[in-house]
């Protein structure tokens, strides 16, 4: 089989159960992360080290990893918010149950920073540093730039900056970076400006798309960093996820992009995706089982395209 044209993260169980009020069972997050690998993706956000006090949907972040398996040449991602987690991460990995994927998270702002991190830029920067060369021998390292498209207290956010930012994290050893447009602001003119200036000026690490569907632009965008050179891209079944609940950025609503939707259109475009489309449609309708209400996907309502039809049943 010919490699796909595109890597897609399915951010379900981690960027999208944040952002829940209900705590999932934890078999059930790892009968979704199992399903997930079943379908082919090979990256998948698992879970987050996060405190378990802050973040209590993650207090089981190592039974979570215990409970799945480990799919051959699939990248299962742990968020690492401290020190103190990379720690715990490693710690998992050394019993056989880890993520063979970390992230490590900056904002491009000062403003999110200290709202978001309770700290400033440069000393998150020294923090993440020390983190990096904790892990960079263990595991494969992604970068996280937060608010990379405009901060809901700074406002405009300059490309350079968010240039300069992934060029730090590929000095720290980071494989990929994740480009966020955490308040859903991006459109596809800004994206296609930033990700033709990384792929240029930074051509030694790779750029993720994630992009939140607060203004109904989430997929516009995934096409115009596609029409850029992007290659990865984050997305979540239903559309979940965007944030913790407790914060309200975009008046509440922040979700990701949906992966059945981003899977449909990419597929409708001849990029091949590399999933089982048969085992996305299962898939969607496990998540809304498992949250128990209907989600924000267009395609689990209407069905895929004519073309990607064609393709299921040929």
């Amino acid at each position: 089989m010919s490699e796909p044209d595109v890597v897609l993260c399915e951010c379900f169980a981690r960027d999208g159960l944040q952002h829940e009020t209900e705590f999932v069972a934890t078999a059930d997050k790892s009968a979704l992360i199992d399903a997930f690998t079943g379908i082919g993706f090979k990256r998948i956000e698992a879970t987050s080290y996060s405190h378990p006090e802050r973040v209590p949907a993650f207090h089981d972040a190592s039974d979570v990893l215990a409970g799945i398996t480990h799919g051959a040449g699939v990248y299962y991602k742990a968020t690492c918010p401290n020190l103190r987690a990379v720690h715990r991460a490693l710690g998992d990995l050394d019993a056989g149950r880890g993520a063979n994927e970390l992230s490590l998270l900056v904002s491009a702002t000062e403003g999110h920073t200290q709202r978001n991190l309770r700290t400033d830029r440069e000393t998150q920067w020294r923090n993440v540093s020390e983190m990096a060369a904790a892990a960079r021998d263990r595991v494969r390292l992604v970068g996280v730039v937060s608010v990379a498209f405009g901060c809901p207290f700074d406002g405009y956010v300059d490309p350079g900056r968010v240039v300069e930012d992934v060029a730090r994290f590929a000095d720290l050893g980071a494989d990929l970076v994740t480009i966020g447009d955490t308040i859903g602001t991006a459109t596809p003119a800004s994206v296609r400006q930033v990700f033709k200036r990384l792929l240029a000026e930074v051509p030694q690490t790779i750029p993720v798309a994630h992009f939140h569907d607060t203004r109904g632009t989430g997929l516009a965008n995934c096409v115009a960093a596609l029409e850029a050179g992007c290659t990865h891209f984050d997305s979540a079944f239903g559309g979940v996820g965007g944030h913790p609940a407790q914060i309200e950025y975009g008046g509440g609503y922040t979700g990701n992009v949906a992966t059945e939707d981003l899977v449909n259109l990419l597929e409708e475009l001849g990029v091949s995706t590399g999933l089982d489309l048969n085992g996305v449609q299962a898939a969607s309708r496990l998540c809304e089982q498992i949250l128990g209400r209907q989600l924000n996907s267009m395609v689990a309502r209407a069905g895929f395209g004519l073309k990607t039809r064609e393709r299921m049943h040929a």
